[in-house]
């Protein structure tokens, strides 16, 4: 969230290292405490440099498996320790494939994700393993 200076009423919005930074412990966090991520990524406005004041911070959260609806998969993931708001969107990693395969939305963020923990690759091996 903004911070403001003991000597100043100015709010100093943070900048991308300090939002990258924080994304990329969260994502730590978050694979550690579930073992089913297999990828976590940013995209929006951080990733393409054109953020600014009041901008949020979207995150992709992949994993190799989902069981609850869209809209309450989120849940899981508390981002409130980051230092700006975040959106969280959840994806089985079939469901993220399939979304990029139709093109869209899904394409455009693919483009330009950030990805700051990424297990596929891993997991990909089991698979054929």
């Amino acid at each position: 969230m903004p911070v403001r200076f003991l000597s100043s009423s100015v709010l100093k919005w943070p900048d991308k290292a300090e939002v990258e930074e924080a994304v990329r412990s969260w994502a730590l966090e978050v694979g550690e405490d579930d073992a089913g991520v297999v990828a976590v990524g940013y995209f929006g406005s951080y990733a393409r440099g054109d953020w600014g004041v009041g901008s949020d911070v979207d995150l992709v959260v992949v994993k190799a498996q989902v069981e609850e609806p869209f809209e309450r998969r989120a849940l899981a993931y508390d981002a409130t320790s980051l230092p700006v708001p975040a959106d969280v969107f959840v994806y089985g990693t079939e469901e993220w494939e399939r979304m990029l395969a139709r093109g869209g939305l899904a394409r455009t963020v693919a483009r330009e994700i950030v990805w700051v923990l990424d297990r596929r690759q891993e997991q990909r091996g089991r698979k054929e393993g």
